[in-house]
């Protein structure tokens, strides 16, 4: 169930690379797409024949335990996802979140707000068969004609989200203690206590190196789990050889009917440890962003299926004839002379998993961030050469703490076990449901073909999920637990930031009244760029009149920003900026909208001023150029849009961009001051600058001489603009204070005053999360009401 980040860059078109290539991606997929499904052999046949089926110890109910596993591999990974699954991607990109987009771009189910027009030209947003049939199916114009049902969507893949993020807690957790159980078959035995500080130990230090960022041991994990698959595959081949022959036959459904035959209702409570063997099943469509489905299908057929196959069929064989070892099965069944090196190696795979998984929460959490249901949090990105290598601090101590009271608190990997299968077999539900809605929505395939494939898989991963929800008792209600924890705290900001959001539509600023008050303003405009920040794609936000109605100045120019989310994966740089005007031209005020792709990384470039006035300046170039009647124009303000590139207007842009380097000398004022202050200023000061000088990189923007022909209106606010750039830039954002009416329910007084407010004073600032400089920053204060 991971979604980690892997050292390659995602968007690859398959058919573009060679075979070689996609070698080179497979091997890279081993150590972040199977780590987690490759080191289930360690605890599946433990958690199975724990419990219920401790009355079945013979050689029959082995037999049916190893068929249940091998069909149980081959319907889900093998032909589920790899042969279904793989094929529904988002742009390259996979898991629960790439097919909710997919479907909110196909069919208007999307709950964000300050949705454009502008956002379906995109050419992400054009990915995929054309919705453009004239006519839409009726099952699509239900989806989209009740607000409750795109909710109730919205809500079902929060869910999901909610379960990986507690499988972030449980897979270090059991991946771990069952990894180092191996001690305990030893001669010298560790006790419980001693097995439970060692566990602690390296969790601790697991979660402690998780801001170097997986890029630095990528090329190390995909050996660790490759040598991980060999060697279990040898041991696997040799117990079989070894112990029982005889279990090959058990490849044969009848074992199935012949073990519940004999061991009936507890046989199918002992699903619950069966379906153990794919956990991690579902990295193998989440991580398909960051590979290609050629690569992924190859790693795991060619290499990962059959090596767990013979492993399970060689630990069924030796426990065939050692029923006495089931609560140990694995490194019972590993030789004495090698058992050190795979204990070894069973370790560090066992690291390789949890990590992946970890990293998979970081993933999700920005996804639900994107959606405008995760407060703000910091994320780190931890390499500057690819996209979705993030950090977030918060949530790693989070999981940790978590990790280690739910290693304390049960101790047991079969408790542990029963929670985990709980969440797994949750998240392939969920899975299964909106690839059925792609299969209608987006295939444009009849519903009968949906329904053929839901009902069938709905069938069998029920039988699944029926028996692990029996364990509920036993450990399964942590998934439930944690998952409403996380599932209150992104509904209460979802609904808070929904409130919010409304308030501002409502009480937007009116054009007429903007207009009424002239170029001016009613206030002196001072040589600048005000950058307004607001949550609305239109109109002027309630904070922009709240601060000219207080104020008696403005700065001359005025951009009204508004940083948004699209249902996309990614947005290319080239595509990223939106750029219009608010009024007539002699008031200088225009909008950028710039849009981010639901995994791309706001990075801290410093460059983003720059941008923005290449991009105006484009704009008002191409509005010059643009035939079109005064008439006309006067009645497209705030409404007409314009896609521009920094990048791209470098080429032929009236402006000419130049970097000059200004040197400051150190103040004459402070090497003659006597006070003992100043002097200990000094001494740091020439410490860090020992020629007594501050460099500093200044960016001047100039009119080309090809500008001297255009007409003087354009020429003027071009001038008026690199001036405006020139003497600084600051950023207006509300600092707002959300409250309900005192007509509200008390149910929305505690949602609103209690829950969002907590969430809001314990989150990151707008400023901070938008990286906005601090001394640049001027800040409106704003009581929402909603």
């Amino acid at each position: 169930m991971a979604v980690a980040e892997s050292g390659v860059s995602p968007r690859r078109n398959p058919s573009q690379l060679s075979w070689m290539s996609n070698l080179i991606l497979a091997y890279q997929s081993f150590g972040v797409v199977y780590g987690d499904l490759s080191t289930s052999p360690l605890y599946v046949f433990p958690c199975t024949f724990i419990g219920k089926l401790h009355k079945h110890h013979n050689e029959e109910a082995v037999f049916g335990a190893f068929s249940l596993i091998f069909w149980t591999l081959t319907l889900f990974p093998l032909l589920k996802y790899l042969l279904v699954l793989l094929s529904a991607d988002d742009n390259g990109e996979g898991g629960t979140f790439a097919l909710y987009s997919l479907l909110c771009r196909h069919a208007k189910l999307s709950l964000l707000p300050n949705q454009q027009a502008a956002d379906e030209e995109l050419s992400a947003y054009k990915f995929g068969p054309s919705t453009d049939t004239g006519t839409s199916s009726p099952f699509r114009r239900f989806l989209e004609k009740h607000k409750r049902l795109r909710t109730a969507l919205l809500l079902l893949v929060l869910f999901g989200a909610a379960m990986v993020i507690g499988d972030g807690v449980l897979t270090p957790a059991i991946s771990v203690l069952s990894s180092i159980s191996g001690l305990q078959a030893t001669d010298k035995k560790l006790t419980d206590g001693e097995l439970l500080v060692l566990a602690c130990v390296i969790l601790v230090g697991l979660f402690a190196l998780q801001h170097c960022g997986t890029h630095r041991v990528a090329f190390m994990f995909a050996p660790i789990v490759i040598i991980w698959l060999i060697s279990i595959l040898f041991i696997g081949l040799y117990n079989i050889l070894h112990w029982n022959p005889k279990i090959i036959r058990a490849i044969s459904p009848l074992y199935i009917i012949k073990f519940f035959r004999v061991t009936g209702q507890d046989g199918w409570i002992s699903l619950g440890g069966i379906l153990l063997s794919v956990t991690g099943t579902e990295a193998i469509f989440a991580n398909l962003g960051h590979f290609t489905s050629v690569s992924i299908r190859l790693a795991f057929a060619v290499v990962v299926y059959p090596c767990l196959v013979v492993q399970y069929m060689g630990q069924a064989a030796f426990l065939s004839k050692n029923l006495g070892s089931i609560p140990n099965s694995f490194y019972d069944s590993v030789p004495d002379p090698v058992f050190w090196p795979v204990f070894v190696i069973a370790t560090l795979a066992a690291i390789v998993g949890s990590q992946a998984v970890i990293t998979a929460t970081f993933s999700i959490v920005k996804q639900c961030h994107a959606l405008g249901c995760f407060p703000r949090i910091k994320v780190v990105h931890t390499w500057k050469h690819t996209y979705g290598q993030i950090y977030i601090p918060e949530i790693n101590w989070i999981l940790m703490i978590l990790t280690l009271a739910i290693t304390i608190g049960f101790r047991d990997t079969t408790l542990i076990g029963n929670a985990y299968g709980i969440a797994c077999m949750m998240v392939m539900f969920i899975t299964t449901f909106f690839m059925a809605l792609v299969i209608v929505v987006v295939w444009q395939k009849s519903c009968v073909l949906a329904a053929l494939f839901l009902g069938t898989l709905w069938i069998i991963e029920g039988v699944y999920l029926s028996a692990a929800l029996m364990k509920v008792p036993q450990g399964g209600w942590v998934p439930f637990v944690l998952t409403f924890i996380f599932m209150i705290a992104m509904y209460v900001w979802h609904y808070g930031t929904r409130r919010k959001y409304s308030f501002d539509l409502h009480n937007k600023v009116s054009l007429k009244w903007l207009l009424g008050l002239g170029p001016s303003l009613g206030i002196v405009r001072v040589p600048g760029i005000g950058l307004v920040y607001s949550e609305l794609a239109t109109g002027v936000p309630a904070i922009f009149s709240h601060f000219v109605t207080n104020l008696p100045a403005f700065h001359k120019v005025v951009v009204f920003v508004c940083v948004k989310s699209v249902p996309v994966p990614h947005v290319s740089p080239e595509e990223r900026f939106l750029i219009g005007r608010v009024c007539p031209k002699p008031y200088r005020m225009y909008r950028c909208i710039v849009r981010y792709g639901y995994k791309d990384i706001q990075r801290e470039d410093g460059d983003f001023e720059n941008q923005l006035v290449q991009s105006i300046a484009e704009f008002i170039q191409m509005e010059a150029s643009d035939l079109q009647s005064s008439a006309s124009e006067s009645q497209s303000y705030d409404g007409r849009m314009a896609v521009l590139s920094s990048q791209k207007s470098l080429s032929n842009s009236i402006l000419t961009v130049s970097e000059v380097e200004e040197i400051d000398f150190a103040d004459p004022t402070i090497q003659s001051s006597k006070s003992m202050t100043l002097q200990s200023l000094r001494s740091v000061y020439e410490d860090e600058y020992p020629q007594g000088q501050v460099r500093r990189r200044h960016v001047r923007f100039q009119l080309t001489p090809s500008s001297a022909g255009m007409e003087s209106s354009v020429r003027e606010e071009l001038m008026d603009l690199i001036r405006a750039k020139e003497a600084g830039v600051a950023y207006i954002m509300g600092h707002s204070y959300v409250k309900s009416r005192k007509s509200s329910s008390w149910l929305k007084k505690m949602t609103i005053d209690i829950g969002y407010s907590f969430l809001r004073k314990n989150c990151r600032g707008p400023a901070v999360a938008l990286n906005i400089p601090h001394i640049s920053l001027i800040e409106v204060g704003m009581i929402y009401y909603v």
